[in-house]
């Protein structure tokens, strides 16, 4: 792992030698940490036929199948099974795997050396993934794990510019045993930077968080885009002093341009000057999380990554097949440094549009790959039947920007149901917005459909107002983990 100058100096390396060396490191983690101490990842290559030792680079990664949240389900459904994805040395296993230095270190090193691999491979903490669509995965992290998670956040507030020594962050992220929280919390205690957690609306309360943000004069805040935006238009409301505030960093969800402009504007009425909100991706698999650098809101850098800390392709979401750098398609992920709960080739189940680059970034010169910042869920994506003819794909994320972006909309929420509660008959899209003060709201209603229309080829069937109390309190923006922007009612 690397410390902050190896970091400054590999993000700024020549491509080939990048490359170069993460596939060094990615072979050294399938033959020496994967396949002897991954019960499943063992079982996968002697059933793919693949001798561990031929995994030379990123490119022989497509000799071996996909992973996929179902798998992991399935580990856990078994006292036999729950380990399966957890490194577990022994020492049969060490002695017949590891190279002979690394060995007669071991043999050599006594109680110091016992202390080593302890604080390697022992898991000491968990995470779990939020569980909206299926039961939450379990994913443990030893001591070295949380070493490599906050290093990765070091990095991404590096890539962000929250790195002066004297930021004062806010982390409104919930309290919770979900990756967002904590990785947030590692990433102080990592660059020594102060780093407040509040909990969120749901401990605090709003108001509780704006007092916060004023006490401490928080230079940057970090939070979901959802909670954040309410955050700051509240504070408008109580004239709160946002002077200070430099930067916004939100993750969990996806940002749409319009709604970093209109952050912005509310950080601006609060006294701020220039201000920057910049979009992460992270998911509790890889047990890490990537930045943008950043740019003007309309600007969309990417997600700059690690390359010697994780691997990812791009592959087409129907045939698996990898897709040339540049191409849309779905991310897959494979871990190169942790022990713990470790995927290899994991399906993601995010789109992204415009794929993967090692295009040098024209906003901040760095060479590591970036993925897209248009990232869509494949869950997000839904048949709908709107008319006796056919049904229609479309995609709530589409929606979803539209309606963030929409000027005078305030919050938002989507409602798909079926018409008079038949199962048999039409679907039905209600759209629930709680528009701005002094906005035509018949005007911004006849918007809505046209800009809709126009982008997902879907009128809803309805638009229904509400205040923006009502809509705070049904999104469950101070009383769940995430606020509820899609309700499907349909029976399964």
């Amino acid at each position: 792992m690397s410390s902050p100058r190896d970091w400054n100096s590999l993000s700024h390396a020549p491509v080939g030698e990048v490359k170069a060396l993460q596939d060094r490191a990615l072979a050294k983690f399938v033959r020496e940490e994967l396949y002897p101490f991954s019960r499943y990842y063992r079982r996968v290559f002697d059933e793919a036929g693949v001798d561990p030792r031929s995994i030379r680079g990123v490119a022989d990664l497509a000799r071996l199948p996909l992973t996929t949240k179902q798998d992991l389900l399935r580990a856990q459904t078994t006292p036999e099974t729950r380990y399966d994805f957890v490194l577990r040395p022994s020492p049969t296993l060490i002695k017949e795997h590891w190279p002979f230095g690394r060995k007669l270190a071991v043999g050599l090193g006594g109680a110091v050396a016992r202390e080593r691999l302890r604080y390697a491979y022992t898991p000491n903490f968990l995470t779990f993934t939020t569980g909206r669509s299926s039961e939450p995965v379990a994913f443990t992290y030893t001591p070295h794990d949380l070493d490599v998670l906050g290093e990765a956040i070091a990095r991404m507030f590096d890539i962000g510019g929250v790195n002066s020594d004297s930021e004062r962050m806010v982390n409104i992220f919930p309290f919770a045993p979900h990756l967002a929280f904590w990785a947030v919390t590692l990433g102080g205690f990592k660059t020594g930077r102060l780093v407040v957690p509040s909990g969120g609306g749901k401990v605090m309360g709003t108001d509780g968080n704006l007092r916060l943000i004023e006490r401490i004069q928080a230079t940057a805040i970090v939070g979901t885009p959802g909670f954040m935006y309410h955050l700051l238009r509240r504070g408008n409301e109580l004239k709160v002093n946002f002077q200070n505030v430099r930067t916004i960093v939100l993750g969990a969800e996806k940002v749409p341009p319009g709604l970093k402009q209109k952050m912005i504007e509310s950080l601006r009425e609060g006294g701020a000057g220039d201000v920057r909100v910049i979009a992460t991706y992270g998911f509790t698999e890889a047990r890490m999380a990537w930045s943008e650098c950043p740019a003007k809101p309309e600007e969309t850098p990417g997600y700059h990554l690690y390359p010697d800390l994780g691997v990812f392709e791009v592959i087409d979401p129907v045939t698996g097949t990898v897709v040339p750098d540049g191409h849309d398609g779905e991310l897959v992920y494979t871990t190169i440094s942790g022990h713990g709960t470790c995927v290899l080739r994991y399906r993601t189940g995010d789109l992204c549009v415009g794929g993967l680059t090692w295009a040098i970034c024209p906003f901040c010169g760095r060479t590591v790959a970036r993925v897209s910042s248009e990232l869509r869920r494949a869950s997000e994506q839904h048949a709908l039947n709107l008319t006796k003819v056919k049904g229609t794909l479309v995609d709530m994320s589409h929606m979803g920007t539209v309606l963030a972006e929409m000027p005078g909309v305030d919050e938002w929420q989507v409602v798909i149901s079926k018409k008079n509660d038949d199962p048999l008959d039409l679907d039905q899209v209600e759209v629930r917005i709680a528009p701005r003060p002094e906005v035509d709201v018949e005007a911004l209603k006849q918007r809505i459909v046209k800009e809709l229309l126009r982008t997902t080829e879907v009128a809803p069937n309805s638009i229904s107002v509400h205040s923006l109390a009502e809509m705070v309190q049904l999104l469950g923006m101070e009383t769940a983990m995430k606020e509820t922007r899609y309700i499907d009612r349909r029976p399964k």
